[in-house]
């Protein structure tokens, strides 16, 4: 399922203005990052996919449908979901908070549960561990579990936001490539929220970069952001300067190695 934002703009009662005649298209199975600071609109923007923010002006569509025609809990109970910080349900054990969905939508908890533990070894963690609450639980551990809760209905759609930033670096690499290898696989439309953008340019197919006030500052894959940053506030934002970015090769013993702007290495050349 494709997602097609139209001149989508957002000011909410205050007069606050969160997004700015914002539009782009999401091709089905691909990954658009969202990347901006804090007040750049990005976290409204995505939660217009599912109905938690209506747009006030513009339209977003679904594979060519309004969002607004459809149904707020069905079209929610469609989409997969990840939060910032997991948002299990405490009370609840990790096998029952993954297959929350999968029962509220008609299926037997007994092929819930047997499906959800199966989705626990998908995300990389130890099915025995869906005995357990989630407070027994490590970050990345609780962030896998959200994952797994995430994809449990099987949606096309997968929202994703800040789905990362509680845990520690190592941590985060590793969610990464466990995120990316899923994505490989399963091929979901997915809509990633981040402030990161190495992050984004890592899982991203497609990068939209925000000034505050949602106004886009440019949008691209990866490899175009850092060829051609639109302007200063771009560069600056992607650290285009930065010596990790300026990238040269030096031969060591008869083979070729990446180095940064400030010697340092950083890989083998392939």
């Amino acid at each position: 399922m494709g997602i097609e934002f139209r001149g989508v703009s957002k000011t909410y009662a205050d007069g606050t203005v969160a997004v700015t005649d914002f539009s782009c298209t999401v091709p089905s199975h691909s990954t658009l990052a969202l990347v901006g600071s804090s007040g750049s609109g990005k976290t409204t923007l995505m939660r217009m996919v599912n109905r938690m923010v209506d747009p006030s002006a513009g339209t977003v569509l679904i594979d060519e449908r309004d969002v607004r025609e459809l149904d707020k809990v069905a079209l929610r109970r469609s989409i997969g979901y990840v939060p910032q910080a997991g948002g299990l349900l405490p009370h609840r054990r990790v096998v029952d908070n993954v297959a929350t969905v999968p029962v509220l939508t008609g299926t037997s908890r007994r092929t819930a549960r047997a499906d959800a533990l199966d989705l626990l070894a998908r995300v990389g963690l130890d099915p025995a561990l869906g005995r357990r609450f989630p407070s027994q639980l490590s970050g990345g551990q609780q962030q896998r579990v959200a994952v797994a809760r995430a994809l449990a209905a099987d949606p096309h759609i997968l929202l994703m936001d800040e789905p990362f930033g509680a845990v520690d670096p190592i941590v985060r690499r590793d969610l990464q490539d466990q995120l990316a290898e899923l994505q490989a696989e399963l091929g979901k439309t997915i809509v990633l929220v981040t402030h990161d953008i190495d992050e984004a340019f890592r899982l991203g197919d497609q990068v939209v970069i925000l000034r505050t006030g949602g106004v886009v500052a440019q949008t691209g894959t990866p490899q175009q952001i850092l060829a051609e940053p639109a302007d200063d506030f771009v560069r600056d934002f992607v650290g285009a300067d930065r010596a990790e970015r300026r990238l040269t090769t030096t031969e060591v013993d008869g083979r070729r190695i990446v180095v940064d702007g400030d010697g340092r290495p950083v890989g083998v050349l392939a």
